[in-house]
């Protein structure tokens, strides 16, 4: 079961969040900030271009190196690592980092392979944690 920010105080361990913050915006931020204060560890990937490519059929406009760069000077963020494609799927990505939560927007709710990975990841005692979108941001 999906958790809503929102609606607990719980704490967690390890929080884990991948994006490709191509275009940095305040909406990135916040759930940066906002998932570093539910755990005590952010591991935070930033898609690879081949995982890019995969999602949204065309290059990012900000260079790789160039994303890391902007994830790595944020102070709510402990570990920043490239994620592949094969990191991609939820449950390798758990593998690679061992997270107790995997931190996403709202807006992502309903992406497809939310559900049965989700299933993949509570078996693994991990919970996939919905902060609210940040209104006023063009995704």
């Amino acid at each position: 079961m999906s958790v809503f920010a929102l609606e607990t105080d719980k704490r967690w361990t390890t929080g884990y969040i991948s994006g490709i913050f191509d275009g940095f915006h305040i909406g990135h931020l916040n759930l940066i900030r906002r998932a570093k204060e539910r755990c005590d560890r952010l591991v935070v990937g930033v898609l690879s271009d081949d995982a890019v490519m995969q999602i949204k059929h065309e290059p990012p406009t900000v260079k790789l190196q160039d994303r890391i760069a902007i994830i790595e000077a944020l102070k709510y963020v402990d570990e920043v690592d490239v994620t592949s494609p094969v990191l991609l799927n939820k449950v390798a990505a758990w593998h690679r980092y061992k997270f107790d939560a995997m931190f996403s927007g709202d807006d992502h709710l309903h992406d497809a392979g939310w559900t049965w990975e989700e299933e993949l990841l509570n078996n693994l005692g991990a919970e996939l944690v919905f902060f609210s979108y940040t209104e006023g941001v063009d995704a």
